[in-house]
């Protein structure tokens, strides 16, 4: 077998964090050189400092990486080399012969860690409340600098690349018919693949629907009034405020867009790490910051810090920023979807897309649903809601 042949292989992928990597994490939370507190009594400046310290001593006293990492270990994991750079994967198959292969994307600041909570409802679904009609073979690949996946050392990969190099590997597992989901980029690289019809994807399913008029969407991007003559409803006008307020405060979104290597610092402070994070939109820092207080919500503590201790270990603060750097769209905006598309609108999410924009957007729109509590991280918050979802907005492509 030639070498090009080897690396386009599936292979069977391992990984181990020895201790002193660790050890030396710890000491690290232990030393972090603290700023003063801030100056209002809200978010409005960032993390606040009480929920970095609560953070921090959990952290560096309590907090067992070993049991995410066995969890980890528990689940099949793969690598191949796609268009030159290294993809690696989860892929866990129904025992349900007849399931429906699902490849299911994170975000930022998410990872593989999003999906842990999905991975049995969704491929074993008569141990959780479903039929075996509703089975799914997973496939949940880390995005290219994120996690276990190579790190781009070029520019050009952006999520149309990235949409693409997902149908390469569905075909290479051998998938001829296929359905994708995903939330944050995982919402904009499945609605390209959704643009790109590779071929056997049946439909997508999304929980950050791209459906914002261009006109809408231009205008509040620049800060500018809405287009004249424009005829909103009152759910569109709610989601232009709550797009308005986004686009205003995505600040983390502007520096990665522009400036990733200047973010060096997260590389070397775990605790720079984890405030800037957590400080991805204004309703999950709130819950975030509960949790740290000791009302556990939707995320606990161990769920946060699983995550970000991921994006420790595997140095990829930075690899995974130029993301941003490389895209060249609108995160909310229409992409020219025709293929099948299920929408699943959480109350908390960035914006609560419309069903008329929805409906305008995705010209084939199978299902729309909105549900009674979660946000932006809904697998990883909301995963029964969101396996619920799943199942019933990709029925009819069975």
């Amino acid at each position: 077998m030639s070498a090009t042949l080897e690396r386009s292989a599936i292979r069977p992928f391992t990984f181990e964090f020895p201790e002193a990597e660790l050890e030396d994490l710890r000491a690290r939370v232990v030393a972090t050189r603290w700023p003063e507190k801030e100056t209002v009594a809200d978010q409005s400046q960032g993390t606040q400092l009480a929920t970095l310290k609560e953070l921090a001593h959990y952290w560096a006293s309590e907090y067992d990486w070993r049991k995410v990492e066995a969890k980890l270990k528990a689940l099949p994991h793969f690598i191949t080399e796609i268009d030159g750079l290294d993809i690696h994967f989860i892929h866990v198959r129904s025992k349900h012969e007849d399931a429906l292969p699902l490849i299911v994307t994170h975000g930022w600041p998410g990872s593989i860690i999003e999906q842990l909570k999905i991975i049995e409802p969704l491929t074993d679904p008569t141990a959780h409340g479903g039929s075996a009609s509703d089975a799914f073979h997973l496939v949940i690949p880390s995005m290219p600098g994120y996690g276990f996946s190579g790190k781009p050392t070029t520019t050009g990969w952006g999520p149309e690349r990235i949409a693409r190099a997902w149908a390469e590997l569905m075909k290479r597992l051998g998938y001829q018919k296929y359905v994708a989901q995903g939330g944050d980029w995982g919402a904009i690289i499945t609605d390209y693949m959704g643009v790109q019809e590779p071929e056997g994807l049946l439909g997508i399913h999304t929980n950050m629907a791209g459906v914002v008029p261009p006109a809408v969407d231009q205008a509040l991007i620049a800060g500018n009034p809405l287009p004249s003559g424009l005829s909103l409803s009152d759910e569109e006008k709610a989601a232009c405020e709550q797009l308005d307020f986004v686009y205003r405060h995505v600040y983390f979104a502007y520096m990665m867009g522009s400036r990733p290597q200047s973010l060096t610092g997260l590389a070397d402070s775990p605790v720079g790490l984890a405030a800037f994070m957590l400080d991805h939109d204004a309703a999950s820092l709130e819950m975030i910051s509960r949790s740290f207080a000791g009302h556990a919500e939707g995320l606990t503590r161990d769920d946060v810090l699983d995550n970000i201790t991921l994006f420790w270990l595997t140095n990829t603060a930075i690899s995974a920023s130029r993301l941003y750097a490389e895209n060249k769209t609108s995160f909310f905006g229409v992409k020219g979807v025709s293929l099948p598309v299920a929408v699943s609108v959480f109350p908390d999410e960035m914006y609560r897309a419309p069903k008329s924009w929805a409906e305008q957007a995705y010209p084939n729109l199978i299902h729309y649903n909105t549900l009674e509590k979660g946000g932006h991280f809904a697998a990883w918050e909301q995963p029964e809601l969101l396996v619920r979802e799943v199942r019933a907005g990709l029925r009819t492509l069975r």
